[in-house]
């Protein structure tokens, strides 16, 4: 008798306390949310989080705050997400070159990748590999044909960077050699590349602003099919058989972030990036909303690391650390 009703006053007494956590986990989000960009203005990653910002602000009834933190190739920023408290008001934008790519390139992650709270895929769309106006090539074959012959200079945003990783499997499936330029992000490559300091450009939906204005041409894209948003250009797997490479951004928060969180602000992505007018916005930029439910993003993450593993293994790409 006495043990029952010890356990009765003892359920009474932490009653409350249950429903205060639960409380609290409800009435999130109470103040701004600062989501990390960890790379510099004018690309394809902080293209999504601006797009995204007031549309999920609506949603959740809050303010967004972007902050752009860029280096190492996106680790420095996702870094500082990692480091923050787990209570959903630091997020990062996360890519192939911060969680899937990044473990098989460095000896030691400043973080753990797949221990983070991983919320959402975000957008996919395909790399474009872009050539610079006067390249001699005009056509896919001729861009090949033109590679084995001389020597050409092809940028990425950064080594280790999912743009790098997508040039290093055309490569690797083409046996081209070709010559890699790494910059620190995506503005400063669109510059060189426009200005005809290199030869091609691996690069993301940013590249579209380019190729609109006339100052760089759209020579192929690496979905396995053709893409609606540059219908005339050829997939690379016309040229190289079996070729495919899909870019993607998505959304984290810090391991421990409790799960209720994590739920709430996948269901707001989802229901942002579904209304008809944002999703346009995206599409205009050749970003297709894809949003995951948190368990089908982990296992799309553990599919990734796998794929990019493979590619790392077989270049021998290794990061100055």
């Amino acid at each position: 008798m006495r043990s029952t009703r010890r356990q009765l006053m003892a359920a009474a007494l932490a009653a409350p306390f249950v429903a205060r956590t639960a409380a609290a986990q409800g009435k999130y989000p109470e103040r701004p949310i600062r989501i990390i960009v960890p790379f510099p203005p004018g690309g394809g990653v902080d293209l999504t989080a601006r797009l995204m910002m007031e549309p999920l602000s609506k949603e959740l009834g809050q303010t967004i705050v972007v902050e752009n933190k860029g280096g190492a190739g996106g680790i420095i920023g996702v870094e500082a997400m990692s480091h923050s408290p787990p209570d959903g008001y630091t997020l990062s934008l996360t890519g192939a070159g911060t969680l899937t790519a990044g473990p098989h390139l460095r000896t030691k992650m400043p973080y753990d990748a797949m221990k983070l709270a991983h919320v959402t895929r975000l957008v996919r769309m395909p790399f474009i590999v872009a050539v610079k106006n006067d390249l001699a090539a005009k056509t896919l074959p001729e861009f090949m044909e033109l590679a084995k012959r001389q020597e050409l200079r092809w940028a990425s945003g950064g080594i280790g960077t999912s743009q790098h990783l997508a040039g290093e499997l055309f490569t690797q499936m083409s046996g081209l050699k070709m010559v890699h330029v790494p910059y620190r992000g995506t503005g400063p490559a669109l510059n060189d590349l426009s200005a005809g300091i290199v030869d091609a450009y691996f690069g993301d939906p940013a590249t579209l602003g380019l190729i609109r204005s006339g100052k760089a041409r759209a020579m192929a894209v690496t979905s396995p099919e053709r893409w609606p948003v540059l219908p005339d250009t050829p997939a690379m797997a016309e040229a190289v058989k079996g070729y495919a490479a899909e870019n993607w951004y998505g959304l984290a928060a810090p391991a421990g972030t409790p799960q209720a969180i994590v739920d709430r602000l996948n269901a707001a992505v989802a229901k942002a990036l579904a209304e008809p007018d944002v999703k346009k916005k995206y599409d205009e930029n050749g970003l297709t909303p894809a949003v995951l439910s948190p368990a089908d993003y982990l296992a799309f993450l553990q599919r990734d690391s796998v794929m990019w593993g493979d590619v790392v293994r077989k270049g021998n790409i290794k990061l100055d650390e």
